[in-house]
């Protein structure tokens, strides 16, 4: 096995899909020059999975009965927006 961290840059949708190798461990979320980010340890010999992400905004409305596991926190714009990223699951 052989792992390194990688970085995942998120689009600005609500609901996205990321390929990664199997079991990647996110490591955290963070906007780095204004764009999101997910850092995540992946055994780079591993077979792809692809995961499914949401962001939800502060006072949006977030779906009940989902399996959301969070993630973490980011902001945008200074600070004038704040996100929440989860991670579904099946």
């Amino acid at each position: 096995m052989r792992r390194q961290i990688w970085k995942y840059s998120l689009d600005s949708m609500p609901i996205q899909v990321i390929s990664m190798p199997a079991k990647a461990e996110i490591l955290c979320v963070q906007a780095q020059n204004g764009k999101p980010c997910i850092w995540a340890m992946v055994d780079i010999e591993a077979d792809k999975d692809e995961r499914t992400f949401h962001i939800y905004g502060t006072g949006h409305p977030v779906e009940t009965g989902a399996n959301l596991i969070y993630i973490g926190t980011f902001q945008q714009n200074n600070g004038v927006f704040v996100f929440h990223l989860f991670e579904f699951f099946n």
